[in-house]
């Protein structure tokens, strides 16, 4: 039973598509690519500060703007499961990542007013959880078409698996994207596997949406992609549940661009809805600052 109601959670998570009609695709932007390494850092905030949590992250974000800060990240609310927020860093590689953290050291020696910002930001944060996942370019569905910088909703599917079971897994998502195909549905979803951060084997779904409306057509949509799996790609994707899933939780994100940082190529598309409109109010006092925090207390 639980490998019917995993195959299922699968299913009706990738199933937020609407039918291509032969429009004609538009270009992703390059800058908005899904990156290779991809950090994502959970944070549940104390109860009673996620307003004042929000002022704080809000000023850093448009200091960082103003600053170039050491790397880009997007920011995301929980409309689903635990109420927390999430951190999204994109990096091209592991020393992409690492000469962020080097840099981030840098940034707040030069400028100890955003490392008391930090602090001041940490001081709210009760629990924090890092995970470190890398994009598997052999699975996925019309990933060149993903263009980050139109995502409003994100969401995301853990699978974690039994191990040794790798293989069945990306071999059950070629015979969803294979009905993708046949079906000429136009949802894009990108696959990454968990390097660090969860128990492993582990795999992340990520289905960027641009609005929650692609939801509507759920149920007569789902009635097609079980008709074009075909009897037997659907009792192989029920075996491969049944033998490989250990478990699966789906959720859904909102973004928050006012405490987002973005470069100006990402945000070229859509300028008023990701870059700040304003200065903060006041900036913080400058005072020195003795061990300077790293940006989400994790690089």
């Amino acid at each position: 039973m639980m490998a019917i109601r995993a195959f299922g959670v699968i299913l009706f998570s990738l199933a937020c598509a609407h039918i291509l009609s032969g429009q004609e695709t538009k270009a992703a932007n390059p800058a908005a690519a899904p990156p290779n390494v991809l950090l994502l850092v959970h944070q549940e905030i104390l109860p009673g500060r996620a307003n004042d949590r929000q002022k704080l992250e809000t000023n850093m974000s448009r200091a960082c703007d103003r600053l170039e800060a050491p790397n880009v990240w997007i920011h995301l609310q929980s409309l689903t499961g635990p109420r927390e927020a999430l951190f999204f860093d994109p990096f091209n590689s592991f020393e992409h990542l690492e000469q962020a953290a080097a840099s981030w050291n840098q940034f707040y020696a030069s400028h100890p007013d955003l490392a008391r910002v930090r602090d001041e930001i940490d001081a709210l944060v009760g629990s924090e959880r890092t995970v470190i996942a890398v994009r598997r370019d052999d699975a996925g569905y019309l990933t060149d078409n993903i263009d980050l910088s139109e995502t409003r909703f994100l969401r995301i599917l853990e699978i974690r698996l039994f191990p040794g079971h790798e293989g069945d897994f990306i071999e059950s998502l070629r015979i969803l994207a294979d009905a993708y195909k046949k079906i000429n549905a136009d949802a894009p979803w990108l696959v990454y596997q968990v390097n660090l951060g969860m128990s492993s084997p582990a795999f992340l779904i990520l289905m960027p949406m641009s609005e929650l409306r692609q939801n509507d057509d759920l149920l007569s949509w789902k009635d097609n992609l079980m008709d074009a799996q075909g009897e037997e790609g659907l009792e192989r994707l029920k075996q491969i549940a049944r033998e490989s899933f250990a478990s699966t939780e789906s959720n859904l994100y909102v973004v928050r661009p006012e405490m987002s940082h973005v470069s100006k190529e990402f945000a070229a598309e859509d300028a008023d809805f990701w870059r700040h409109k304003s200065e903060p109010s006041a900036k913080p006092e400058t005072k020195p600052v003795v061990n300077p925090a790293v940006k989400h207390s994790q690089q």
